[in-house]
């Protein structure tokens, strides 16, 4: 055999080793492309949208429209407003003043409660939603100065352990232990409270009842909403988006199952509640400005899924294409 006809048949060989490579290529790559990414993740955004209206555009902005954070904080430096007084943010910047929202419902923060002629030391039980310091901040003078009750879920429990300086000045002492379907029950009134991970690992949301000029009204509280957690990477970002969906289909079955008319959330760019606060002031004797019906408060959990699932299929993408 000449040299010219080896290399000719090295070189079909070659050829034909990339051609199949190719193919094989070109297969995984249709298989791939075998789901519209794009026209899923419009149609969940699109969810999203159609469920706030202009009911929830706040929930919208963070969850769906804005930039997300990433991941989870893992450090465990001192706040600066700790370190140094000082640098706390303007009073102006974050007050706003006490409001009796129902007729059993007010605001338990300490100078607020006095304004509102109403006793901290009467004060039982803290139900903290989620360790996040805006969130966890008072229960440590509430817990030492008044011996209230604080209830938290395990595994921010955990957390508040674990990152000692994060929490300097604000972490209270281990105490109830949250479980899912947990009753408390003070005055006639009983907070059921149910473990919705995914906010943080231990976020809890609540259902329970209120008065509004003597008539009972039911309400949803929904105890986590940003994309906190691990969310830029497919693993483990997809089953962290997962695992906060899930609690939202949850919390919806429960608001359901009682038939909540209110809906609360944990900042008010969610539930709108500093403007629902001033509407308040002028109901005269109009409906209550909190009261949004049955089909609203699902619409505020459709939103978040809408919105969780839109990022949670970019992960699945970029999966798919690696």
């Amino acid at each position: 055999m000449g040299r010219s006809t080896r290399m000719r048949r090295v070189i079909v060989a070659a050829v034909a080793i990339a051609t199949v490579w190719a193919a094989g290529a070109a297969a995984q790559q249709r298989a791939a492309g075998a789901r519209d990414f794009d026209g899923e993740y419009r149609a969940a955004v699109q969810a999203a949208k159609d469920a706030a209206a202009f009911e929830f555009l706040g929930t919208l902005v963070r969850t769906c429209l804005l930039p997300q954070s990433g991941g989870e904080n893992t450090s465990d430096t001192m706040p600066d407003f700790v370190a140094d007084p000082k640098k706390a943010p303007a009073r102006e910047t974050w007050y706003a003043e006490p409001a009796k929202v129902f007729d059993d419902l007010e605001e338990l923060i300490v100078g607020g409660m006095q304004k509102l002629g109403l006793d901290p030391k009467q004060i039982k039980y803290i139900i903290i939603s989620h360790a996040h310091t805006d969130h966890i901040g008072g229960a440590e003078i509430l817990q030492r100065k008044y011996g209230a009750r604080v209830v938290m879920g395990a595994p921010d429990w955990d957390t508040v352990e674990k990152y000692p300086n994060r929490y300097k000045t604000m972490a209270p002492k281990r105490d109830i232990v949250a479980t899912d379907g947990m009753k408390i029950t003070l005055g006639g009134r009983t907070v059921t409270i149910w473990t919705t991970p995914g906010h943080t690992p231990g976020t809890l949301s609540y259902t329970f009842t209120a008065l509004d000029r003597g008539r009972t009204v039911n309400i949803a509280y929904s105890g986590g909403t940003a994309f906190n957690f691990v969310n830029n990477t497919p693993v483990p970002g997809i089953r962290n988006f997962q695992t906060y969906i899930d609690s939202q289909k949850k919390m919806a079955e429960k608001a359901s199952a009682v038939h909540a008319t209110v809906l609360l959330s944990n900042h008010s760019e969610f539930d709108n509640a500093y403007n629902k606060n001033r509407m308040l002031a002028g109901r005269g004797n109009g409906p209550h400005p909190y009261e949004i019906g049955e089909e609203w408060v699902q619409r505020y959990f459709k939103v978040m899924q809408g919105c969780a699932r839109a990022a949670q299929i970019r992960l699945e993408q970029r999966q798919a294409q690696s």
